[in-house]
């Protein structure tokens, strides 16, 4: 299958590429320096289907459901860091890895979510530290017989929901030992499924609890350097189809009121609903978003993220606000019917390009013509840029950061299916 071009080839294709950029007044490789200091997030979910290790065969309940049974599944962290050690190869840059709680080492033992400690992932910070990724942590709200009623945080029992929030306090412990360990913040978000299948009579003492039950989490101040912790709503799921108790409105509202980071999930609203508009809104108030990168498909079935128009709008929203160092960026998907190392390598890769198409844009050019109200020069200038040479761009960067070239990187996946993923029964 590997019919890439030779680097001569790449290098020739790139010159040519940058002239016609620059004749535009982009510099190319400015862009390529600014897109190789963005570290994305890999959500470690992906490779095993939202399994973890607490439970794997548990339901995962919380509106929550993964397709698909693709040979290869990893049945324990170290086939699981093998998968992830194996993406990032093929991905340009240095990355981060997003973990949730249900990832916990505990050498067989059954440990409550409580009573989780750092030395649980201990052999995750050792390997995140061999590798040069920062860590992300998540509190695991589902697939425990807590959260069989579909209510954790905002539940009217007072033992359940006192058993989330403790749950939710030491995982912001653990996100500081992360950040500590490793100089870099860990951000620590909590999203619950807590909601209703059909129309509630009380709309508000549910978010009343959550409210409260976040401030009782939150009272413990943590070193900023080490943990930041951001809140992720969402519109609705399977299970909770008429009312969100977290949704998109109260947690906006909880972040501008508590300085906490506000999760926009490309998968959580309306399906028409695009959330490229909403950044610039949220940070006209907010210091900084987490951005979780999903693809929707008419309801939000997290499928792998690819370079479509919300994608690339999503991101040059991103670039042409300025947001990069104000945005962190996070992939949040689950697909077993493909190959699931393949999934991260092409969800990541694409919202890496959406990326730098941004960065490539003529941004000040198209500024300057709608700040005069030449409304037509900016249409005909963002349709003629979609047909410049970006791709050529795209493989000199994957090139230098030494990565494969174009489909290149399938070969080196089927060659390790064949070889590793075979070979787990």
């Amino acid at each position: 299958m590997n019919d890439s071009p030779t680097p001569s080839h790449i290098e020739r294709a790139y010159a040519l590429a940058r002239e016609r950029y620059a004749a535009l007044g982009v510099d190319t490789e400015a862009a390529l320096e600014r897109l190789a200091q963005v570290s994305i997030s890999l959500h470690c979910w992906q490779g095993d289907d939202v399994g973890g290790f607490e439970n794997p065969d548990a339901a995962l309940g919380g509106g929550l459901a993964v397709t698909g049974n693709y040979p290869g599944k990893p049945r324990n962290a170290d086939e699981l860091r093998q998968d992830l050690d194996k993406a990032y190869s093929l991905i340009p840059g240095r990355h981060r890895l997003n973990l949730h709680a249900i990832y916990a080492e505990t050498g067989g033992r059954r440990v409550e979510r409580t009573d989780l400690q750092p030395e649980h992932f201990a052999r995750w910070v050792d390997w995140a530290k061999a590798n040069g990724h920062g860590l992300d942590f998540n509190p695991t709200c589902f697939a425990h017989p807590l959260a069989a009623s579909g209510f954790t945080l905002a539940s009217y029992d007072e033992r359940i929901r006192q058993f989330w929030i403790d749950h939710c306090i030491v995982c912001r412990r653990i996100g500081a030992y992360f950040g500590r360990e490793l100089g870099t913040p860990c951000i620590t978000n909590i999203w619950i499924p807590d909601g209703y299948k059909d129309t509630p009579a009380d709309r508000l003492t549910p978010r009343l609890l959550l409210r409260d039950s976040l401030d009782r989490i939150l009272a413990e101040k943590l070193d900023p350097a080490h943990n930041r912790d951001a809140v992720e709503g969402k519109l609705f799921g399977i299970g909770a189809e008429s009312y969100t108790v977290g949704s998109h409105e109260f947690y906006l509202g909880y972040a501008l009121t508590r300085g906490v980071m506000l999760c926009l999930d490309s998968g959580h609203f309306h399906p028409t609903e695009t959330i490229a508009d909403k950044l610039s809104a949220v940070l006209t108030y907010l210091d900084e978003v987490l951005l979780h990168v999903s693809r929707g498909v008419r309801w939000d079935s997290d499928h792998v993220v690819t370079l479509n128009d919300e994608l690339q709008a999503i991101m040059q929203e991103v670039v042409r606000g300025g947001f990069l160092e104000r945005v962190h960026i996070g992939l949040d998907f689950f697909d077993a019917s493909i190959n699931r190392v393949a999934a991260w390598v092409i969800g990541a890769r694409n919202a890496l390009r959406g990326l730098l198409m941004a960065l490539l844009e003529p941004i000040e050019t198209l500024r300057a013509y709608e700040r005069r109200g030449d409304y037509t020069a900016r249409l005909a200038l963002q349709e003629e840029i979609r047909g410049l040479p970006f791709g050529a761009v795209w493989d000199a960067y994957c090139l230098r950061q030494g990565v494969p070239v174009g489909m290149a990187f399938l070969d080196e996946i089927k060659a390790y299916e064949a070889t590793v993923l075979a070979q787990r029964g």
